[in-house]
C-alpha cells in the first residue's frame, strides 16, 4: 500500500511538478488557494479527520516583485495559515511534515555562502512571514514524527514564468546583456532536484528533522545565463562590459528620471547569493540528478517551446 502525501499548493508551479514526480511512488492528493480547490477547501482539511502519512505545505504568498501587497497579507498566508496547518498535522496520525520556505527568511542579501548556521535577519514581510513560520514549526518540535523546513533559492523549470523567462526575452529579441562587466554568482535550484529532494525525505526515515537549505550545486553569474540562453536558441551570446562606473552612475540617473534601469534594478540584476546545499546532500547520501547547467538548459529549452 502507498503512503498517502498530502499536498497544499498543488496548482501551483511547484506542487503541479511534485504531484507528477510523487504519483508512481505515493498516494497524492492535495489543495489550492486558488478558484477550484482540488477535492476540498482549506476549512473542510483543517476539520478533516482523513489519514495522511506525510503532509507537504508548498501553499503560501509569493515575494511581489511590484510591491503592491499589504504586509498583511504576507503574514496571514504564510504565517497564520502554516500555523492552523502545522496544528492539525500535531493532532493527527501523520508522521512527516514538509514546510517549504525561502532563503528570504534569512538573509535578503549575502555577502560569502549561506548555510543553515546563519543567524534569520529577514528584511521584507515575505521574508519575515517564512521566517515567524520557521520559528514556530522549530519551538513546537515533536518527539515522534518528523518535521523538515527546506529553504529552496530560485527555483525555476518548464513552466515557470518567473525572473529568467524576463531575462531570455531579452536575449530573444537581440538585445546585448550590457552588465558584462559584473561578475556575480547566484544559485538556482531546478524544479527536478527540488522534487528529488521532497521524495527523498518522504522516503527515507533516518533523516533527522531541522532546517535545510535547497539548491543546484553550482552557482552561475548573469553572464553565465546569457551564454545558456543563446546556447538554448543556437545563436551566439552578446554581452557588453561597459564600466561599472558608468553603469552605476546611469542607475542614479534612473532613480531620478524614473528609468527601467535605477539602483534597486541593477542591485538585484547583479547581487551576489550563493547557496550551500552541502547539509541536505550529506542527510540524503545521494548526488542530485540534474546538473546547475543542465537544468537551466531544460527550463530555456521550455521558454523556446511555449512561444
Amino acid at each position: 500500500m502507498k503512503n498517502k502525501v498530502f499536498i497544499t499548493g498543488m496548482n501551483g508551479f511547484v506542487g503541479q511538478n511534485l504531484k507528477s514526480y510523487l504519483k508512481n511512488d505515493f498516494d497524492v492528493t492535495g489543495i489550492s488557494r486558488g478558484e477550484k480547490p482540488i477535492g476540498l477547501t482549506y476549512e473542510m482539511f483543517l476539520k478533516d479527520n482523513s489519514f495522511y502519512d506525510a503532509i507537504v505545505h508548498l501553499a503560501g504568498k509569493a515575494h511581489d516583485l511590484k510591491k503592491t501587497s499589504n504586509d498583511s497579507e504576507y503574514f496571514e498566508v504564510n504565517y497564520e495559515l502554516t500555523k492552523k496547518l502545522y496544528d492539525q498535522f500535531l493532532a493527527s496520525g501523520a508522521q512527516q511534515f514538509i514546510y517549504i520556505s525561502s532563503v528570504k527568511a534569512v538573509a535578503d542579501s549575502v555577502d560569502g555562502i549561506l548555510s543553515e548556521v546563519e543567524v534569520p535577519n529577514p528584511v521584507t514581510a515575505y521574508g519575515k512571514s517564512k521566517q515567524m513560520s520557521e520559528a514556530y514549526l522549530m519551538a513546537n518540535l515533536p518527539a515522534t514524527k518528523k518535521v523538515y523546513i527546506l529553504r529552496p533559492c530560485m527555483i525555476h523549470g518548464p513552466g515557470n514564468k518567473g525572473n529568467l523567462n524576463l531575462l531570455y526575452s531579452l536575449v530573444s529579441k537581440g538585445f546585448p546583456w550590457p552588465l558584462g562587466a559584473f561578475e556575480n554568482q547566484r544559485s538556482f535550484l531546478s524544479i527536478e532536484n527540488l522534487c528529488f529532494v521532497i521524495k527523498e525525505l518522504l522516503s527515507q526515515n533516518n533523516i533527522p528533522s531541522g532546517v535545510y537549505n535547497v539548491a543546484d550545486d553550482a552557482p552561475l553569474s548573469t553572464n553565465q545565463l546569457i551564454q545558456l540562453i543563446a546556447i538554448s536558441k543556437n545563436k551566439q551570446a552578446k554581452i557588453l562590459a561597459i564600466p561599472k562606473g558608468l553603469i552605476n552612475r546611469m542607475a542614479k540617473l534612473g532613480d531620478k528620471l524614473h528609468l527601467p534601469l535605477n539602483t534597486e534594478r541593477l542591485q538585484k540584476l547583479t547581487e551576489r547569493y550563493v547557496v550551500s546545499n552541502a547539509k541536505i546532500k550529506q542527510a540524503i547520501g545521494k548526488p542530485f540528478p540534474v546538473k546547475a547547467k543542465d537544468g537551466l538548459l531544460r527550463t530555456f529549452g521550455s521558454f523556446r517551446t511555449e512561444r
